[in-house]
């Protein structure tokens, strides 16, 4: 019998580990700000490298964020639903966005499909508040991103698929942070956001009106376009 040798974690994992830890344990509370890069390199005695690749990945997780001239600070965290390895966190490179859009496709595309075959009253109204918080976030980005998270999500919600469900929650996660900075800038301009608006009603008509070919048509077409512009400043 063969064994898979067992590779020793990176020094910026075992940090990032810690840190997790510190915050799961309460040591590290949302809202507190983190020591400076400095100093937590010569409390961990590593290099700021290290400190560096850490929070990154820690930022793409969406543990901590980083204000422009104040600092580094614990986000708002639920230690049970953290699912993800900290080597996830340091995938978002250019091919390993690109491979998530290629999941993304797959799962999203089938998922209207079968959300048209299958939805409930319920499912709908869904999708319809989040189009309405969408239609009416002009210049509140955060706002709008957030309601066209959880318009996907509704979406696999509705083929009363438990698994695909599950899969949706886990994509969504684990590109969020990378996605969110660019569409930020791209994206939610006053102009994409009303292409990207229309994106979405076009796929939500499909759905409502169990047109399953024209709903995964919508959906494949909507992240083949988003797809292409993320990459234009990638």
């Amino acid at each position: 019998m063969k064994y898979k040798r067992i590779q020793p974690k990176k020094i910026y994992e075992q940090v990032a580990d810690s840190i997790i830890d510190m915050i799961k344990s309460g040591s590290l509370q949302p809202g507190d700000k983190l020591d400076s890069v400095e100093k937590l390199a010569a409390n961990f005695e590593v290099g700021r490298s290290a400190i560096r690749e850490a929070l990154s990945g820690l930022r793409s997780m969406g543990l901590i964020e980083m204000r422009q001239g104040e600092g580094t600070y614990v986000k708002t965290f639920d230690a049970k639903r953290f699912t993800l390895p900290v080597s996830t966190a340091f995938l978002m490179k250019r091919q390993d966005v690109q491979e998530l859009y290629k999941v993304r496709k797959i799962l999203e595309a089938g998922a209207a499909r079968l959300a048209a075959e299958n939805y409930e009253e319920a499912d709908l109204l869904e999708m319809e508040r989040a189009l309405v918080v969408m239609e009416h976030a002009k210049g509140n980005e955060a706002l709008a991103e957030q309601a066209d998270t959880e318009f996907h999500l509704a979406i696999a919600k509705a083929t009363h698929i438990n698994l695909l469900n599950h899969l949706m929650g886990s994509v969504a996660e684990l590109m969020s942070e990378t996605i969110r900075e660019t569409r930020q800038i791209l994206l939610y301009t006053e102009d994409r956001a009303d292409i990207l608006f229309q994106e979405h009603q076009r796929i939500f008509a499909a759905i409502k009106d169990r047109r399953a070919d024209q709903a995964e048509e919508a959906m494949y077409d909507h992240l083949e376009k988003v797809e292409a512009i993320v990459f234009k400043h990638l």
